[in-house]
């Protein structure tokens, strides 16, 4: 089961000549899911290659570099005569504005499109596999961030005891036993727990969208396997970003270092850094003992599982 994050605008407010505004596509085992619609989205979309062929959009709030793409994007989907429903996901309150926006050019999309208020502690998707939550936090606006957690997978099977310990053959008895049902075999009952192991867990992706540190933040992280944090200042500018609600750099690692990330990734990157980020990850780095990688326009993250090493 793959899961990949392709960072489709990392800038911070305004878009650079090398940063849109802010935009995650994560393709996970081919669900499509969309965080954040700046800009110009679309364009990268295509720029990207990730395609349009999404069926919910997370709005982490409405300020207009996470959201001035959706009328373009929708007008898009029209022109190519899109006929499924599009679930746009919204923080409470702000569904009168989604349905303005989306109607700013005088024009009803031809497509349904549902818009999902959501407050921090719903399940806004839920999946056979893995399930989608909203998690506080703290803007100048009303404001989630987003967790994707999936489900704990079957434990290992340990082929070789199951051969060698009970003579149990290839075939069909072993999907039973890893399903979890017991088998018999040349007269005696073999419990499914003889041969598999323990569950082992899936993986954890979190955005944050526009931020404060946010105790929060730390605890739906917990474990996380791919942070996306709001990075928008360096430390000497920590004033500024209290001042604007968001994070700096060191504050986004020093979440990262209290959920137990295993990596991070700094976001909307402000215009300040246009020239060289190099600062923002070095201060990370010096907070966090894991991972740190500056997303970047076009990067695209494979998220493994805990145990891939494992493999």
């Amino acid at each position: 089961m793959t899961m990949r994050v392709t960072f489709l605008g990392t800038s911070g407010a305004v878009p650079t000549t090398q940063r849109n505004t802010s935009s995650i596509f994560v393709n996970r085992d081919g669900d499509y899911l969309l965080f954040d619609c700046g800009e110009g989205t679309q364009r990268q979309m295509m720029r990207y290659g990730t395609g349009f062929a999404i069926d919910h959009l997370f709005v982490t709030h409405l300020h207009g570099d996470h959201v001035l793409g959706i009328p373009g994007l929708l007008q898009t989907w029209d022109f190519n005569e899109r006929e499924r429903p599009i679930a746009v996901h919204t923080p409470a309150g702000t569904r009168g504005n989604i349905k303005q926006l989306i109607q700013a050019n005088g024009t009803t999309p031809s497509f349904p499109v549902r818009i999902n208020e959501v407050s921090a502690g719903d399940v806004v998707l839920d999946r056979p596999e893995y399930e989608i939550r909203a998690i506080e936090t703290a803007h100048r606006c009303a404001s989630v961030g987003y967790v994707l957690d999936e489900d704990d997978r079957k434990g290992k099977f340990d082929r070789e005891k199951a051969e060698e310990k009970f003579g149990i053959p290839p075939g069909p008895k072993y999907s039973k036993l890893h399903r979890g049902e017991p088998v018999e075999h040349e007269g005696e009952t073999i419990q499914p727990e003889a041969v598999v192991g323990p569950p082992r867990p899936g993986r954890r992706f979190v955005y944050t969208g526009d931020t404060l540190p946010k105790e929060s933040v730390i605890e739906a992280s917990e474990g996380a396997d791919l942070l996306v944090h709001d990075a928008t200042f360096a430390e000497d500018r920590k004033e500024r970003a209290k001042a604007t609600a968001h994070s700096t750099a060191r504050e986004a690692a020093d979440v990262a270092r209290q959920a137990g990330a295993s990596t991070l990734a700094l976001t909307h990157i402000s215009t300040r850094y246009a020239a060289s980020a190099d600062q923002l990850v070095d201060e990370a780095r010096d907070a966090f003992d894991g991972e740190v990688v500056l997303a970047e326009d076009g990067m695209e993250r494979r998220v493994e599982f805990p145990d891939a090493d494992e493999y």
